[in-house]
C-alpha cells in the first residue's frame, strides 16, 4: 500500500521552493513585514491572531503588498531589508512609486518635504 501523499493538482512542485515577502497593514495603521512559503495560509494565521506576537493584538490586518521570489531565502533576505526601512519607503513600495522610493532613500529626507535637487553635471 502506497502511503505517500500526492500533491494537490493546483500546486506545482517547483512552487514549493518559492517564497513570498509581504507587508500587512494592521488595524492601528502600523505595518508588519514578513516572509513565507504559503501566503494564503500565513495571512489566515495573522488574521486569526496566530500569526505573530506583533499582529496578534492589531487585527484585523490587510495584505497591502506581496512579492514572490524564487526561493524562501531570497524572500527572507528582502523581508530583513524592508523591515529596516522607514514608513515612507514602505508606503512608496506598496504604492509602486519607485520615484518616491528613491527620494525616501536619500539621506536627510523627511516625509512631506521635497528632497534637494542634484546639481547638474
Amino acid at each position: 500500500m502506497d502511503t505517500r501523499i500526492a500533491p494537490r493538482p493546483d500546486v506545482r512542485h517547483s512552487r514549493l521552493m518559492h517564497g513570498f515577502m509581504y507587508i500587512l497593514k494592521c488595524a492601528d495603521g502600523s505595518y508588519y513585514v514578513g516572509s513565507t512559503r504559503n501566503i494564503e495560509h500565513r495571512f489566515e494565521q495573522h488574521q486569526s491572531g496566530r500569526g505573530s506576537a506583533y499582529t496578534r493584538n492589531r487585527c484585523p490586518v490587510e495584505l497591502v503588498f506581496c512579492e514572490e521570489f524564487d526561493s524562501i531565502e531570497d524572500a527572507y533576505a528582502m523581508e530583513r531589508r524592508v523591515s529596516k526601512w522607514s514608513r515612507a519607503k514602505r508606503e512608496a513600495l506598496i504604492a509602486g512609486d519607485f520615484d518616491a522610493l528613491r527620494r525616501a532613500a536619500k539621506k536627510g529626507f523627511r516625509p512631506g518635504q521635497t528632497p534637494p535637487s542634484r546639481p547638474q553635471e
